[in-house]
């Protein structure tokens, strides 16, 4: 029994040691991982809208396309600058289920109410038209974003490196 006690300790001992050795576990980018997760599904969205473009109103398709292609570059632009986590999640929200939700509801209802001009229809208008204004403003907030960054760094080069006011008068 001491046998064993003694044998568990130096087995944890060398179970710490073999863990030092390796190094911390690799840290993933949760937003990496996310904004992948959000070009595929964007991806499938596109696809199950073009599929289901016989069964919708050109206006309502229209929309949902205008939406897509704002989406498409802003994700791919996300992939390539730090976006914050808040505005990967919206992204991956409106990707992943505000916009298949509506799509989806919409097909559910009877194809007489899937015309245009019905009350369902000017409905999912309404709701689109809101999607197109949030992924328009985060569009705005992720450019800007950098371009506060941009001026930031530029600040802090300035600050750093600017000789002129180090100079003594006289010299």
């Amino acid at each position: 029994m001491v046998g064993k006690f003694i044998g568990s300790l130096f087995s944890a001992a060398a179970s710490r040691n073999s863990d030092a050795e390796q190094g911390p576990a690799p840290v993933l980018d949760q937003n990496v991982i996310d904004l992948g997760t959000n070009r595929a599904s964007l991806d499938a969205l596109r696809t199950e809208i073009r599929r289901a473009g016989g069964e919708l109103p050109t206006l309502i398709y229209s929309q949902f396309r205008q939406i897509d292609d704002l989406l498409a570059p802003l994700v791919a632009h996300m992939q390539q600058t730090d976006a914050s986590t808040e505005q990967v999640v919206l992204a991956g929200a409106i990707i992943s289920d505000y916009l298949p939700t509506s799509l989806r509801t919409y097909l559910m209802l009877p194809k007489s109410s899937r015309v245009g001009g019905s009350g369902e229809t000017t409905t999912l208008l309404a709701q689109l038209a809101t999607l197109h204004s949030t992924v328009l403003n985060l569009n705005q907030q992720v450019r800007s974003g950098a371009a506060t960054e941009l001026a930031i760094h530029g600040r802090f080069l300035q600050d750093k490196f600017d000789l002129g006011s180090l100079h003594l008068e006289g010299q």
